[in-house]
């Protein structure tokens, strides 16, 4: 196999709050919801860095796609980490987390690394990293 993802798709309980928490509250860019018109077909894609996108779709659609039954999601079994500049950087991405409706599950700060990161949930419950690593710097 290949090593290249194309897409991170999430389960969500309420498609369109989950639209507005990561398009208004986090400023990811989207077109919004397509593919009402299909049974479990309704998801949200949004434009990450090139090659790369997050999805949002129905945990129901989601379950029904896959034949699994409809499962919460595991709050530690999976986490999305985003990497950004500054300490600073840190504070101010998961204060806007919160002011969208997240829930800071620990606020940034040192780590055992040499960075600085802290952690939100989205309205679902997925966990993100926010963090600030010194030894991987972004490009510009």
């Amino acid at each position: 196999m290949q090593p290249w993802i194309s897409f991170i798709t999430l389960g969500v309980d309420h498609l369109e709050r989950a639209v507005a928490f990561y398009r208004d509250g986090l400023g990811l860019p989207t077109k919004g919801i397509v593919g009402t018109e299909f049974e479990h077909g309704a998801v949200a894609f949004f434009d990450m860095q090139p090659g790369l996108k997050l999805a949002l779709w129905g945990r129901d659609s989601l379950a029904a796609d896959t034949g699994l039954p409809v499962a919460p999601s595991p709050a530690t079994g999976f986490a999305l980490a985003h990497n950004v500049r500054s300490e600073t950087e840190v504070d101010r991405t998961l204060e806007q987390a919160s002011q969208a409706g997240g829930r800071i599950v620990k606020p940034g700060g040192k780590t055992f690394w040499g960075g600085y990161a802290g952690y939100f949930q989205d309205l679902d419950g997925y966990l993100w990293e926010v963090a600030w690593n010194p030894a991987i710097p972004l490009d510009e």
